[in-house]
């Protein structure tokens, strides 16, 4: 599926993989299969952003993925994050939902706001929060409605 249909379907907190649909290069071939694994990969929908304005230029609408962490122990030396606009070439597919019940946790109220957490429920949540101190965190729980529509309106993106 298209960049934009992610845009529109996919919830926040689900898996979503991209693909250029280039074959896999063998494992003997470093440096080709580390520019094949930029365009080929999966991770967690963390942010949708409109269209802006910056000066005379109009950003297309985008959404983030986060891929992952690099560092060692508890310490994160590097977060992998991958953003793309809705003109993306790429083929995109929903691997996974939120599930029923589950609560995200985002930094910051309003549209700008950014998934840090997908908690299995309310008290997961309560509890992770009190162990990473975000003091403007918002918690929004995935519910039955949210699905439903999905379902009934023929929206669903996997």
């Amino acid at each position: 599926m298209s960049a934009f249909m992610i845009f529109d379907l996919a919830p926040i907190g689900s898996i979503v993989a991209w693909s250029d649909g280039a074959p896999r290069p063998p494992e003997r071939h470093k440096k080709k299969l580390a520019t094949w694994k930029t365009r080929n990969s999966q991770g967690r929908l963390i942010r949708k952003e409109g269209p802006r304005t910056l000066g005379t230029y109009t950003a297309p609408a985008s959404f983030t993925l986060y891929e992952g962490n690099i560092g060692s122990g508890n310490t994160i030396m590097v977060t992998i994050l991958r953003t793309f606009g809705l003109d993306s070439s790429l083929a995109f597919k929903v691997l996974e939902r939120p599930p029923l019940g589950a609560v995200r946790i985002f930094d910051r109220p309003g549209p700008s706001g950014e998934l840090i957490h997908l908690a299995e429920n309310h008290a997961a949540a309560e509890a992770w929060l009190k162990e990473h101190l975000y003091p403007l965190s918002v918690l929004e729980e995935v519910t039955a409605d949210e699905i439903a529509v999905d379902h009934i309106e023929g929206r669903t993106a996997a």
